[in-house]
């Protein structure tokens, strides 16, 4: 069987080349009327869509599944879908990576944050635009990690980060009687 179009007509032919229906063009749309054929013609008319239809449908309507479209093309709902019958014939890729799961991240032995102060994060943020009252531009963030306590210190300047976090840890272990076991920082200068 063979399909062609013309600039002006369209037909379809059988093996032999015998045209089994011709059409015509008009606003830019090949259009085919079945009332014309002849009605001894042994033609059968699949209703089925190509593949590419198929898979331009599925792509248009944000990778539904082929039951769905089906069911829409059945019911009219959506209007320029063919009412044929939509077959998939392989995996679409962007479905397949929507449809994958990410390998879970192994389980830790034991729970390393059981008790207060074993980690401890800090971070430095500043200098702000605009110092405070009492001309402080930089704050330190402490955060245990376990009871999620904070701690907050407003400094005057980078340089006296190093002297307070030393005085900090020795204080707090003394207070909570509980050495610091880690602490954690994002590495900023």
């Amino acid at each position: 069987m063979e399909v062609a179009f013309r600039q002006h007509t369209c037909f379809i032919r059988n093996v032999e080349g015998v045209d089994l229906l011709t059409g015509s063009r008009g606003n830019n749309l090949y259009t085919m009327s079945l009332q014309d054929m002849m009605a001894s013609s042994p033609i059968c008319l699949l209703s089925k869509a190509s593949k590419t239809k198929s898979w331009l449908w599925h792509r248009r309507l944000s990778h539904l599944n082929f039951g769905a479209i089906n069911n829409l093309a059945r019911s009219g709902l959506v209007r320029g879908l063919p009412k044929l019958k939509f077959e998939k014939d392989h995996l679409c890729s962007a479905c397949a990576m929507g449809k994958s799961t990410k390998k879970s991240h192994k389980h830790k032995s034991k729970d390393t944050n059981q008790e207060k102060l074993y980690l401890v994060h800090m971070d430095l943020y500043g200098p702000m635009r605009v110092e405070s009252v009492n001309g402080k531009k930089y704050i330190l963030v402490i955060v245990d990690d376990y009871s999620r306590f904070t701690w907050v210190k407003f400094l005057r300047s980078k340089d006296e980060t190093p002297m307070f976090i030393i005085k900090f840890l020795k204080m707090i272990q003394v207070w909570l009687n509980v050495a610091v076991r880690r602490i954690r920082t994002d590495n900023g200068t």
